[in-house]
C-alpha cells in the first residue's frame, strides 16, 4: 500500500498586509511546471514586489520569484516568470470591475497546498496605506504584544 507524500505548503506574504488595506480575496490556482511545484515545497518563494495584471483577459502574477530546483537539470524553469493564476470567470469580470477604481491592486497574499496536493494562491484586491496608516498598524501591533505578554 503506497502513502501519498504530500508535504503541506504554506508560504505568507508578510509584508502585504503592513502595506495594503484587503478589501475582498479569492483563491486561485497556479499554472506550474514540474521544477516550480518541488522548489515551492522546499519553501524557496519570494514575493518581494509580486503583483498580479490582466493580460488578454487572463490573470497573471508577475515578479514572484520561485528559485530553481537544486535537483533540476536544464529543463529547469525561468524564476522569474509569469505564471497564470485560475481563477473563474465571475471572479475575473469582478476583478476587472474593481480594477477600474483609482489605487486598487492585486497583491498575492500566500501560497499553499490543497489537499490534493495542488498549488493554490491567496489573492487580495486591496488599496495602499498611507504613512499614518502604517503608524497605526505598528501601534495595534505593538499593543497586542504587549497584552499577550501580560496575560501569558
Amino acid at each position: 500500500m503506497s502513502e501519498k507524500l504530500v508535504k503541506k505548503v504554506d508560504i505568507k506574504n508578510r509584508r502585504a498586509s503592513f502595506e495594503y488595506f484587503f478589501i475582498e480575496e479569492f483563491t486561485a490556482g497556479l499554472a506550474l511546471t514540474g521544477t516550480e511545484i518541488k522548489s515551492i515545497r522546499q519553501g524557496k518563494v519570494n514575493f518581494q514586489d509580486a503583483y498580479c495584471l490582466f493580460m488578454d483577459n487572463e490573470l497573471y502574477v508577475r515578479s514572484l520569484h520561485i528559485s530553481p530546483y537544486t535537483e533540476g537539470t536544464h529543463y529547469n524553469h525561468d524564476p522569474m516568470r509569469d505564471r497564470k493564476l485560475l481563477i473563474t470567470k465571475r471572479e475575473r469580470k469582478r476583478l476587472t470591475e474593481n480594477l477600474k477604481d483609482q489605487g486598487l491592486t492585486i497583491i498575492p497574499v500566500r501560497i499553499f497546498t490543497s489537499d490534493r496536493g495542488f498549488a493554490k494562491m491567496h489573492i487580495a484586491l486591496a488599496k495602499g496605506k498611507k504613512l499614518y496608516d502604517k503608524r497605526d498598524s505598528i501601534k495595534e501591533r505593538d499593543v497586542k504584544r504587549e497584552t499577550d505578554r501580560i496575560n501569558y
